[in-house]
C-alpha cells in the first residue's frame, strides 16, 4: 500500500513538473513523424495480466518490397534515438502507473510473445507490478544479457521496499544523465529473447 501512495503521488508531481517536456515532445514527434504521436503495446504486468502500455513513438513507419517493417535501426530516427537515449520516450508511463498497470519501480515491461519462453524462474519477474525503471536498468539496462537481466529482475520481486524503490529512481536519474546502458552492441536497443537465457 505505501509503494502504491509513493507511486501515485510521485508520478502527479512528475506529470506537473515535466508537462512543458511532455508537451514539446508532443509537438516535435507530431511535427517529424505525424500520428500517432504515442506507441501503444500490450504487455504482461502483474502475474502476467496483459496491459496497454504507452510511450512516445520513436519508429517510422517503412516497410520493405514485400511490407515487413524494416529492422528497428532503419525504422529508428534521429530523433526517436535522442528520446530513447534520454529516456523521455518512456514519460507517458506515468499514465499507465497512475491506472495502477505499472509502479514507477519494477521490473520493465516486455513482450507477450516472450511469456511462454520463461523458465519458472525468470517468470517470477511478474510477481511485482512492471516498473517504468527497475533494478536491471541501473545495472547495465539493454547491455546485458537476457539471463543476468532476469535474475536482477528476480532479485528485486525478493527484495522490494520503499527505500529501494528511492535508490533505483535516484540512480536512473544520474544513468539518464550520462546516457549509459542504452542499446546492446551491436542492435538498436536490445536483443530479442528466444529462450533459455538467450
Amino acid at each position: 500500500m505505501l509503494k502504491r501512495v509513493f507511486d501515485v503521488v510521485a508520478t502527479i508531481v512528475a506529470l506537473v513538473l515535466l508537462s512543458p517536456a511532455i508537451t514539446i515532445v508532443a509537438w516535435q514527434i507530431s511535427r517529424e513523424m505525424g500520428s500517432p504521436v504515442l506507441f501503444r503495446q500490450v504487455r504482461p504486468g502483474l502475474n502476467g495480466k496483459p496491459f496497454e502500455m504507452v510511450k512516445f513513438r520513436t519508429m517510422r513507419d517503412a516497410i520493405d518490397v514485400v511490407g515487413n517493417p524494416l529492422p528497428d535501426s532503419e525504422r529508428l530516427t534521429p530523433f526517436g534515438q535522442f528520446l530513447r537515449s534520454s529516456s523521455l520516450d518512456e514519460l507517458p508511463e506515468l499514465w499507465n502507473v497512475l491506472k495502477g498497470d505499472m509502479s514507477l519501480v519494477g521490473p520493465r515491461p516486455l513482450l507477450m510473445e516472450y511469456l511462454p519462453l520463461y523458465s519458472p524462474e525468470q517468470y517470477r519477474r511478474h510477481e511485482a507490478r512492471p516498473g517504468v525503471t527497475g533494478w536491471a536498468q541501473i545495472n547495465g539496462r539493454n547491455t546485458l544479457g537476457w539471463d543476468e537481466k532476469f535474475k536482477l529482475d528476480v532479485w528485486y520481486v525478493d527484495n522490494q521496499s520503499l527505500w529501494l524503490d528511492i535508490k533505483i529512481l535516484f540512480l536512473t536519474v544520474k544513468k539518464v544523465v550520462v546516457r549509459d546502458g542504452i542499446s546492446a552492441d551491436g542492435e538498436a536497443t536490445m536483443s530479442k529473447f528466444t529462450g533459455n537465457g538467450s
